[in-house]
């Protein structure tokens, strides 16, 4: 609880311990001890009002950080939508460089496999290409070891009969069969291999490439996965600041309504018994009749007709969330026009009290056997004081919207029927 709210308390405590007392020292000897009462009892009404006044300050003081806390919660709960859907994109981003970088990774396996493929390929070829040039090279060399020539010349002048040149040339078709298809193996090979060398040189430049990619991938991954959890630590931030929000606007509310309950007991009490002294003045004599019949009080604003912008009746309360009586009527009055007074009367006060601004409260007395009083509130100022005796259609002040809850320039107009509240309309003739 704020300080103000507890001095307010504590005030309004005191002011019903002594109004309590004061009713209680008061004998029911007759009129005047009833008379007596009745102002013993207004008074206390008075020092209430008063200090509900103070209550009401600190009410509104706990109402505008309320205020202040719901436009940062609903500024907070407007954000977490963006916070959400950055998490949820950074999220996105994470799991598609992710399955990138999974493809590309497959990819390079490919390649190196291809290019471990190849490199053996090529070390066999080169091998092979190896003995054929070693079969090539010891033909020529027996050849020539034997002194002899493998051309078919050779052959026919070497020949003794027929069937030495038909073994002759039988060896020596053998021997260049043998070495047409080594060289023709050789030159295979030697195609072959270059083949793979160009393979070779583009599978490792595509292995260059694809680790560059998924190096760039993953250095992606890693940003957007940062992001992510960014996000998320943002709007777990963002998050537990709501909850903190709520918890303590619940707190204040709380606070509001034992403050608005104790004040209500209180004023509720104390009218409760004006009520039994009116009814006890009644029973010793006064008239009993209450009945309303045509217009008891004249039109207060300057518009004709009046204009009622605001009923009497419950209305929705939106800080607590709760419907609370809206106690009278509210009358189309532009800032600065006048305000004049129903009936005739005397002023009982003319001050500012919070929540009404400056107010003129009115006892006509009597009026159809009934304790009658009128209020005009939210006046820029008033031109009466309290004592000061005034008639119907008398200026009491000027139109305007002072106190914590008014929301503009109008005029807020109460009757009070032996103390309590009543719907203005019947009473203005509407």
């Amino acid at each position: 609880m704020t300080a103000p709210a507890a001095r307010a308390r504590r005030a309004l405590v005191a002011a019903v311990v002594a109004a309590v007392t004061l009713l209680g020292a008061a004998t029911p000897a007759g009129a005047d001890d009833l008379d007596n009462r009745r102002k013993a009892t207004q008074d206390a009404i008075a020092a209430n009002d008063a200090k509900q006044s103070q209550l009401q300050d600190a009410v509104e003081e706990l109402q505008g950080s309320i205020a202040t806390a719901g436009a940062q919660l609903v500024d907070l709960q407007g954000k977490l939508p963006a916070a959400q859907a950055a998490v949820d994109t950074a999220q996105a981003t994470y799991d598609t460089t992710q399955r990138e970088a999974a493809l590309i990774a497959s990819r390079l396996k490919d390649a190196e496999q291809q290019q471990t493929e190849l490199t053996s390929s090529i070390a066999a070829d080169s091998a092979k290409s190896e003995q054929v040039r070693a079969t090539i090279v010891q033909v020529a060399r027996e050849a020539y070891r034997n002194g002899s020539d493998i051309s078919g010349l050779e052959a026919v002048l070497s020949a003794q009969s027929t069937e030495d040149f038909v073994e002759a040339y039988s060896q020596m078709s053998a021997v260049l069969r043998v070495q047409s298809q080594a060289l023709t193996e050789l030159k295979t090979m030697s195609a072959q291999n270059k083949a793979s060398a160009n393979r070779m040189t583009a599978v490792t430049d595509k292995i260059t490439q694809l680790k560059a990619q998924a190096d760039q991938k993953v250095t992606e991954a890693a940003t957007a996965k940062k992001a992510a959890d960014d996000a998320k630590a943002q709007l777990d931030a963002l998050t537990a600041q709501v909850a903190a929000q709520q918890t303590s606007l619940e707190a204040q509310k709380k606070d509001i309504e034992a403050q608005l309950a104790e004040a209500d007991a209180a004023s509720g009490q104390l009218k409760n018994d004006l009520a039994a002294i009116i009814a006890q003045q009644q029973a010793a004599g006064k008239p009993a009749s209450t009945t309303v019949s045509g217009a008891v009080f004249g039109n207060p604003t300057v518009h004709d007709p009046m204009v009622v912008t605001s009923e009497y009746g419950m209305r929705w309360q939106p800080i607590l969330h709760i419907y609370r009586l809206h106690a009278g009527l509210d009358l189309r009055s532009y800032c600065g026009e006048e305000v004049y007074a129903g009936r005739a009367g005397t002023v009982q006060w003319a001050m500012f009290r919070s929540g009404y601004g400056n107010q003129v409260m009115v006892d006509h007395g009597w009026v159809n056997g009934a304790s009658t009083m009128s209020s005009y509130s939210h006046l820029t100022r008033a031109v009466v004081s309290a004592g000061q005796q005034v008639q119907a259609g008398q200026l009491v002040g000027y139109a305007g919207a002072t106190g914590g809850i008014s929301t503009g320039c109008h005029l807020h107009f109460e009757v009070y029927i032996n103390g309590g509240t009543v719907n203005p309309r019947p009473y203005l003739g509407l």
